[in-house]
């Protein structure tokens, strides 16, 4: 009995790693393109912060993957956690003495451990058995839910403690995160590291000319670029509208809940109806957002607007990293979940920089109409396995 609760246990850790994790993003978010905008001389840098944030990320994708090679998930997460809490002194310090370079290099670490506890997901479906593995995944993505509702929280109610330094107090509050984190991770069993001595190396052009993981590296891209081009520049462009901080912490608040608390449904929808088409809807649900916007600027028009960006950033990132461990081995693990994660944040990372850039030189209007052409390109690769799929039922044996 004891090994069968086990799974849902760690699932459970897992969970909470996640809503402590999430929280520190989602403040994050809230509060980078501000700063940025504060301390850059050049106020089209605003959003560079997330840029180096999302590069770091992706930086770390392999070593990290080396580390959960060859020492295990324990020690990954336990780095990961160390890094985030350089972050926070760093971040302190930076805003302290109102310097801007200082600012990027605490998002260098800041951004290593976000990109190790993106992993959460992945040891969540490595506990789980295989028709539990979406529900799995899924549920540790719901622990964002709670990040979504603290991070702004904390931001708000912590923002002016050290006054006129805007923000330093929210940093300190978060260095509770990391120390929080790193024990949730000695409680968990998680799997040890995948290759014994002596194993057969994994190829890794294989598995990406998988139709199945290409679809999911590619969905998982969109869903990102999409969501992070138009989150990142939000605060900012409510800023410009005339909003309050306060006003723009509560969208991103919203905004995050949306992100993740469909996780508590997402796998039972991908049992129903399927991957494809949970992945298929929320592309759909990110092209009613540009609409949205692109349809007024009240409070109202930013709140469903981010809400659906919220909801379809789920469906595609839960549906592709379910889409990802189902078209792999466990011994080919490492090296696809590591290419999936620098891949996905690289992109990521350009769309960081070109959000800011683009919000500065063409406006809001543009940048709503950017993402279009990536969802057809993901709506076209999702039809495009389908029927790669239909193909292999009626082929003979």
């Amino acid at each position: 009995m004891i090994r069968l609760r086990e799974p849902k246990r760690t699932v459970g850790l897992l969970f909470l790693a996640q809503a402590l994790n999430q929280s520190a993003m989602t403040g994050q978010v809230a509060m980078a393109a501000l700063i940025g905008h504060a301390l850059a001389e050049d106020k089209a840098l605003a959003t560079l912060p997330m840029a180096v944030q999302m590069l770091a990320t992706m930086s770390v994708s392999i070593p990290g993957a080396v580390i959960f090679g060859r020492l295990g998930r324990y020690a990954g997460f336990l780095t990961g956690a160390a890094a985030s809490l350089i972050a926070m002194g760093v971040f302190f310090s930076a805003l302290w003495i109102g310097s801007f370079r200082l600012f990027l290099l605490g998002c260098v670490f800041s951004g290593a451990g976000f990109g190790i506890s993106m992993y959460y997901r992945f040891a969540a479906a490595e506990v789980a058995e295989p028709a539990y593995r979406p529900k799995a995944i899924s549920l540790v993505m719901a622990g964002g839910v709670i990040g979504a509702f603290l991070g702004p929280t904390v931001v708000k109610l912590t923002k002016d403690l050290f006054a006129p330094v805007l923000f330093a107090g929210t940093y300190l509050a978060f260095a509770a995160i990391p120390i929080l984190t790193a024990l949730l991770v000695t409680a968990m069993r998680l799997p040890p590291a995948p290759h014994p001595a002596g194993s057969a190396p994994v190829r890794l052009g294989p598995i990406l000319r998988r139709p199945g993981v290409f679809v999911a590296i590619l969905c998982a891209v969109v869903g990102w670029d999409t969501m992070n081009l138009l989150m990142a520049v939000t605060p900012l462009e409510m800023m410009l509208c005339g909003f309050t901080v306060s006003d723009s912490a509560t969208i991103i608040q919203w905004h995050a809940a949306a992100m993740f608390a469909p996780s508590f449904v997402t796998g039972h929808l991908i049992a129903r109806f399927g991957l494809l088409r949970v992945i298929g809807t929320g592309a759909v649900l990110t092209g009613i957002c540009a609409a949205v916007a692109l349809s007024g600027a009240s409070f109202a028009h930013f709140w469903v607007a981010l809400v659906a960006l919220g909801v379809g950033w789920n469906f595609m990132f839960v549906g592709a990293t379910a889409l990802l461990t189902a078209s792999h081995t466990p011994a080919e693990r490492t090296k696809a979940q590591a290419a999936n994660d620098v891949i996905v944040f690289g992109s990521v990372t350009i769309t960081s920089v070109a959000s800011g850039a683009i919000h500065h030189l063409f406006g809001w209007a543009v940048l709503n109409l950017a993402v279009i052409p990536a969802l057809i390109v993901a709506l076209l690769a999702l039809a495009w396995l389908a029927r790669q799929r239909s193909a292999a039922q009626l082929r003979p044996a």
